[in-house]
């Protein structure tokens, strides 16, 4: 995957992250994080809420889908139908105040990240 763009965009914005391997981990950090808001927000009634944090979800989903190398083969088609597929399903969330939508998003980011971390070896870098 080419992450060099979206490292260099980061770390251009005084964000101190010490590898592109780092800011795929972070993006998906944040993507738990911002689903967990969606879900807190949907679950109170506030739309206004929902909507900011399921459109944080969506911007970082946006931009690992923009930063996927295409030469580098199939995974990369794979991944940018997995996460097309996710953008998907928080609309869905969005429009329904579906929470179980959101939990499908996080599930698949918490094994994307997961499987992120075995094979970066980012844990132990950090």
């Amino acid at each position: 995957m080419h992450t060099n763009l979206a490292y260099n965009t980061y770390t251009q914005n005084n964000i101190g992250v010490e590898s592109p391997e780092k800011l795929i981990q972070m993006m998906y950090e944040g993507i738990l994080r911002f689903n967990m808001q969606a879900k807190r927000s949907i679950n109170e009634g506030d739309i206004e809420r929902r909507t900011y944090w399921i459109n944080r979800s969506n911007a970082v989903i946006s931009e690992l889908i923009n930063i996927l190398d295409f030469d580098q083969g199939s995974v990369s088609h794979y991944l940018a139908g997995l996460y097309t597929y996710q953008l998907r399903l928080l609309v869905e969330a969005n429009i329904y105040s579906d929470s179980t939508k959101i939990d499908q998003v996080s599930q698949v980011f918490k094994g994307l990240l997961e499987g992120w971390k075995e094979s970066t070896d980012v844990a132990n870098k950090a």
